[in-house]
């Protein structure tokens, strides 16, 4: 079927719109019309060719759409379903097996592989030249997208769907990093590197668990203000002075738990030197190198009992981590939908400058 998506094709460039070729689903696949989608960083550093999908590329990976048609032996979902696709994952590894598919075996080639399993790409373009696609077992930068029966979560008919994508990686990230992964208590002291919008979601989610400090570091001021707003209880510019520092004057002891969202090791080594005893760093953000590498204090983690965590899809299984979220959602925790600007697929380039020069915080794509 012919299809619109925005295609990556040159390393750093823009994305150009274009008409391709979707197959239709095959034995366990489901036809999605993608209702929106997310722009996450991820979806960006491949593009940059940081990581490894070969361009060209339909990239994507934060779709919500309906169901439009399901493959031989799809029994869980039918069409008309509402659903947030969320990541690729094989179902059956031991990581699986222990509902934790952000760890699966085969986690870097089915999500960044530009192919499914067996190697064929469902899309092609018009002069049927194969593209990179199945991106988080997606490619949602389009109008319909193939899923599997393991990567789509229904949703509720009353939840907006415009909004919900992010909640499949960006959002499910942050949060989950937070609950699933540092597991903070009541009371505790935490502490948010980088205010984009895996941050955020990491902001609310400590102040659902009813975390007593909430302490954000973000150099733009209009995302510091708005996370005083959603949960956050100190906000830190590190253009003021050292982070650090800054947060040592608000817990002199130290915290109880960090969470990097930056991906800069300079961030993270800050993170690591304000940990209070028995405390954790948890990193999520992909740093601008692979090659990145961290200088750590060994002797004052191994003294106080400390720890660092590097923390993939925050610790999450989309299954179960999705619903929770819209349940926080839907009693007020976690106001998601503060964070979102929506913005056409055809204005995808529009988008990517927005979210970086700080206009928006999470760019969402509609169809």
């Amino acid at each position: 079927m012919k299809i619109t998506a925005a295609v990556a094709r040159d390393a750093g460039g823009p994305f150009s719109i274009e008409q391709v070729v979707l197959e239709e689903p095959r034995m366990g696949e489901i036809l999605v019309r993608i209702v929106a989608t997310g722009l996450c960083h991820t979806d960006l550093v491949v593009r940059d060719q940081v990581l490894p999908t070969p361009l060209p590329a339909v990239l994507g990976h934060e779709g919500a759409g309906i169901v439009e048609k399901v493959g031989p032996g799809v029994t869980s979902v039918a069409a008309g379903d509402r659903v947030v696709i969320g990541f690729a994952s094989c179902g059956h590894c031991g990581n699986c097996s222990d509902h934790q598919p952000g760890y699966c075996v085969e986690f870097m080639p089915r999500n960044f592989g530009g192919a499914r399993p067996d190697g064929s790409r469902p899309i092609q373009s018009r002069t049927g030249e194969p593209i990179s696609s199945s991106f988080f077992g997606q490619s949602s930068f389009a109008t319909y997208a193939l899923a599997t029966e393991d990567n789509v979560v229904k949703v509720p008919n009353d939840m907006q769907l415009e909004l919900l994508g992010p909640l499949g990686c960006g959002l499910m990230t942050g949060a989950g990093a937070v609950i699933n992964a540092l597991a903070p208590k009541p009371g505790s002291a935490v502490a948010v590197f980088g205010g984009g919008p895996v941050g955020l979601a990491g902001v609310m989610a400590a102040a659902a668990l009813d975390c007593k400090t909430v302490i954000l570091v973000e150099p733009v001021a209009a995302r510091r203000e708005l996370a005083l707003t959603i949960g956050a209880t100190h906000v830190i510019d590190p253009a003021a002075g050292n982070p650090a520092d800054q947060i040592r004057a608000i817990c002199p002891a130290g915290v109880d738990r960090v969470l990097d969202t930056s991906g800069v090791p300079a961030a993270i080594e800050a993170g690591i030197s304000i940990l209070g005893s028995r405390a954790m760093l948890g990193y999520v953000g992909v740093p601008k190198s692979l090659d990145a590498v961290l200088t750590v204090p060994v002797v004052p983690l191994m003294v106080n009992g400390s720890s660092i965590k590097g923390i993939t899809e925050g610790d999450s299984d989309p299954k179960t981590t999705i619903p929770q979220l819209i349940a926080l959602n839907k009693a007020g925790k976690f106001p998601f939908e503060k964070l979102i600007t929506l913005y056409p697929l055809e204005k995808i380039n529009e988008a990517i400058d927005d979210q970086y020069a700080g206009r928006c915080v999470k760019a969402v794509l509609t169809m």
